[in-house]
This record gives structure tokens, sequence and C-alpha cells, in this order.
């Protein structure tokens, strides 16, 4: 009798997978909400799983925290697509500005609860200069020509990149109350104007 190439998957093993992603769903989804330091029974709570079901499929917060850099990786991918490099400065700009705008929307409350901890977790820490060096090297490819063309291309890529972080976003949404349209505007504004010095 021929064995069974493809056995059935053992349904415990199916329901602790479920298990495991509802937890760090879970926690993203508080973390989204406002909750900066979610308990570990407010994420099982959200989660709909049982207390002892947490620490079963996390041996420790690095575990978790490791699990969540993953899943919101997945999740905001679709937020950054290749900026056509041919089209004009304007058209580059307008188009990095608008992606950096959604990407900021979407991941600022993670961002937030990320800052408050990541000094005591190794893995954040990592996952926050994986970030920032994604980020450099994608306005290097977007700004291409006028990196090529600058007097000190450094200074100007510094400059860039500081104008559409993270933190510059931060600070105008935030502190200055702009509106998110506001923002990108200024962000528009302040790379055009630093590029117009031929750094």
């Amino acid at each position: 009798m021929a064995r069974n190439a493809n056995p059935p998957i053992d349904g415990r093993v199916l329901r602790g997978e479920r298990n495991r992603q509802a937890i760090v769903d879970a926690l993203l989804e508080l973390l989204e909400s406002g909750v900066g330091r979610p308990s570990a029974r407010e994420i099982a709570d959200a989660a709909g799983v049982s207390l002892r079901s947490v620490f079963q499929h996390f041996d420790d917060l690095e575990t978790l925290y490791d699990a969540l850099v993953t899943r919101q990786t997945e999740r905001i991918a679709r937020f950054t697509v290749d900026i056509d490099r041919d089209a004009p400065f304007a058209e580059r700009l307008a188009s990095f500005a608008a992606q950096r705008a959604r990407f900021y929307e979407q991941i600022s409350p993670v961002r937030r609860a990320t800052l408050l901890v990541a000094h005591d977790s190794p893995t954040l820490q990592r996952a926050l200069a994986d970030t920032a060096a994604r980020h450099a090297r994608e306005v290097s490819a977007a700004f291409a020509p006028e990196l090529r063309r600058a007097r000190k291309p450094a200074d100007l890529r510094a400059a860039i990149v500081a104008a559409t972080s993270w933190e510059t976003w931060e600070r105008l949404r935030r502190t200055q109350r702009c509106s998110a349209e506001q923002a990108r505007r200024v962000v528009v504004a302040i790379v055009e104007g630093v590029v117009a010095t031929g750094l």
C-alpha cells in the first residue's frame, strides 16, 4: 500500500501557529492603539488566548520582539515602492515624500512604543538601525542624479536623509501639530531648498 505523500498536518501545530500569530498581531494592535507598554495579560486578552499561551510561544521579550519586527516588516512592505530614477527631480521628490508620509503615518504609533523600550532590547535596537540604513539607501537611489552633481554629496545625502526622516516627520506632526498634508509639503520644501543650494 502506497504511503501518503502528503500526510495531514497536525491540528495542534496549526492551532499553535494561529495562536502565535494572534499574539504578535495583538501586540501590534495594542501598540497602534496607543498602549505603549502592554502587559502580557493585555496581550493575551487582545489575542484571545490564555496568559500561559503567551509564555508557551515566546520564551522572553526578545523572542516576542523578534516576531513583532518580522510581522511589522511584512505589513509595511506595501508602503515602499521603487522610485522611477529617470523621472524629473520634482516628480521623484513628490513620489518619495508621498511615500514617506504614508509610511510614517502607518508606523508612528509602533515606532513611538519601540523607542520606549529599545534601550533594553538588542533586537529592537538592531531593527531601528536597519530601518535607518534602509532609509539612507532609498534616499541615495531616489536622488542619485542630484548627489552626483553635488559639490559635497555626503553632506547633501545627510541633509535629505534628515529632512525625510521619521524624526522630522514626528516633530512636524506632534510638536508643530501640522496635518499630514502640511507636513508632506514642508518636507518637499526643505529638500527642494537643500538641493537648490548645490551642496
